[in-house]
């Protein structure tokens, strides 16, 4: 009997010693797991701070150029530097689109926008060309909004060039009046 009592002993404390390296194990693993995502997390997060440090420093060099080419530039040769009219106190009636999602032009196609614009008609009666016209409408300010990379609008000065774009485009296929403004009610960029 002191044999069988002795033998139960053993194999519980083998039990119990197989059960701590098991545990050792799955925290080593759990360990591994955290450390990976932590620098995949890294690796992810900071290219898109690359992008934006990289945007960031092509801007500051092309407002610096800017600044040297208006400074030496005689005044007839300087670019008009928008379409639209900026009367914000008299607005006129205004077009409401339906919202656009396109794809952003980049290399890998991640990024995607998402908007909803409304249009400032010269009078209401180019609302009902516009209504006419609608399927073209769409067409032409899809073609403007995919065209352009993250860069070129993730700044104030990219989406009011876009703005101009717009109504330059827009203005050319209308008879019945013109889009004096373009106004981005909302703009989401991921």
């Amino acid at each position: 009997m002191a044999e069988a009592t002795e033998n139960t002993e053993v194999v519980v404390e083998k039990k119990s010693g197989g059960s701590n390296i098991l545990l050792i194990i799955i925290a080593a693993m759990l360990g591994l797991m955290l450390i990976g995502g932590g620098v995949g997390a890294y690796f992810l997060l900071s290219e898109d701070d690359a992008v934006i440090a990289d945007a960031n420093s092509a801007k500051a060099s092309q407002e610096q150029t800017t600044e040297e080419t208006e400074a030496t530039a005689p005044a007839a040769l300087t670019p008009k530097s928008s379409v639209r009219k900026s009367d914000y106190t008299n607005i006129g009636p205004m077009y409401p689109l339906d919202q656009f999602i396109v794809n952003l032009f980049s290399e890998d196609g991640s990024r995607y926008l998402k908007t909803t614009i409304n249009l400032e008609m010269s009078v209401p009666e180019l609302a009902t060309e516009l209504d006419s016209k609608k399927p073209l409408i769409r067409d032409i300010i899809i073609k403007a909004l995919s065209a352009k990379s993250y860069e070129e609008i993730s700044t104030i000065a990219g989406k009011e060039n876009l703005k101009d774009e717009i109504v330059a485009n827009l203005n050319t296929v209308l008879k019945d009046g013109k889009i004096n403004n373009v106004f981005f009610t909302d703009f989401v960029i991921q």
